[in-house]
């Protein structure tokens, strides 16, 4: 039988409550309860002391099941330190090891934040100022495991997830999971947003999408758009990393890379499409990666006639699968991001109603560059 754990958030937020819980009332303490919204459970702490009269640190050990995670047996450290109150009552800092964006903000995400806000805020009195600096001493050697850099997240992990249990799943099951999930979604709403992957929710929240529209997909984008329109939803809008969501241009509705690619010839074929020669389509075609083929047209001049083309196509092709196999009408949107996290290509026109708590001004394109 599998066993479930927990997400890395979960263990910051038991190691910073056990500090702060530590700092006020100096009893030892091996576990905290945890509200990991809407569930609360108990979480081990490995190590608590005190550092100064007004601070001190605590230290818990990742542990997400049976899943195949990186962070297993990680330490997280939480440094938590009381001040008098200033302009709020928690503060929450990246330190060593936790990853930082390109502006140098840390990579600190919406479920952690309403984590620590949950635990933490109950225990601040209203003359105090927590500040919770979450430092993960193996963070960066970790980080060079993952594709974290590719999509700006710098120097380390990011504290980044939608649920606090760890639950490891079978293909079927995973796939029975997001379907239960989008069925909830789509009970309140009529406009919904996939999102292909970690990555999708990454430029979902800096995109300000509001979260409450999003659903994952994993791998299983067809059944899942199938699934939306049998549950009228009116429009989806797919919110993915090109290299994946390109599949669906092709007829692959199952991104996973163990089942079918095809990635290059069907970038290829959208070059020969748009009117580039047959040099261009060799060299998109000989490329490593669809980033290196990205590349190649961009510095072709034809990156952006390419990929517009292809957004248009894999919304022409969702829409059409949705009804082939539901039987009734879904429209579809599709932006595609770039490993950087920059938009580069979308069909989704601001001008329409179809709402979801974007400003106009957030979608920008990223202008190719030589």
């Amino acid at each position: 039988m599998t066993r479930t754990g927990y997400t890395l958030p979960v263990f910051a937020v038991t190691a910073a409550k056990a500090a702060l819980m530590y700092l006020k009332s100096h009893q030892p303490i091996d576990q905290v309860e945890i509200n990991i919204l809407p569930d609360n459970v108990i979480i081990p702490v490995n190590q608590v002391a005190l550092l100064t009269q007004d601070s001190s640190l605590a230290v818990t050990i990742s542990d997400p099941g049976d899943n195949l995670d990186i962070t297993r047996d990680t330490p997280i450290w939480a440094y938590v330190k009381i001040s008098n109150r200033q302009f709020q009552a928690l503060v929450l800092e990246a330190g060593e090891g936790v990853g930082k964006t390109a502006s140098g903000e840390g990579a600190i995400y919406s479920y952690a934040r309403r984590l620590f806000a949950e635990n933490l805020l109950p225990l601040i009195d209203d003359s105090e100022t927590v500040t919770v600096s979450i430092i993960l001493p193996f963070g960066r050697q970790l980080a060079q495991r993952t594709s974290n850099a590719a999509f700006g997240i710098l120097e380390g992990l990011s504290l980044l997830g939608t649920s606090g249990i760890s639950q490891p799943l079978s293909a079927a099951a995973h796939l029975q999971e997001l379907r239960q999930k989008l069925q909830a979604v789509a009970k309140q709403h009529r406009q919904l947003v996939f999102c292909i992957g970690q990555n999708g929710m990454q430029v979902a929240e800096g995109l300000g999408i509001a979260h409450d529209r999003i659903v994952q997909t994993g791998n299983w984008i067809g059944p899942l758009l199938v699934e939306a329109a049998i549950y009228d939803v009116d429009e989806v809008l797919l919110l993915g990393y090109q290299g994946k969501l390109i599949k669906l241009a092709g007829g692959i509705f199952n991104t996973s890379s163990h089942l079918a690619d095809g990635k290059l010839e069907i970038i290829a074929a959208a070059v020969a499409k748009t009117g580039g020669d047959l040099e261009i389509i060799h060299q998109v075609l000989d490329a490593e990666t669809a980033d290196a083929a990205y590349k190649i047209l961009v510095q072709a001049g034809l990156a952006s006639e390419t990929f517009r083309y292809l957004a248009a196509k894999i919304s022409l092709k969702a829409s059409k699968y949705a009804q082939k196999y539901a039987n009734k009408p879904l429209k579809v949107h599709t932006i595609l991001f770039n490993r950087q996290g920059e938009i580069i290509s979308t069909n989704y026109e601001l001008q329409t109603n179809f709402l979801y708590s974007l400003p106009s001004g957030n979608i920008n394109i990223a202008s190719p560059k030589e």
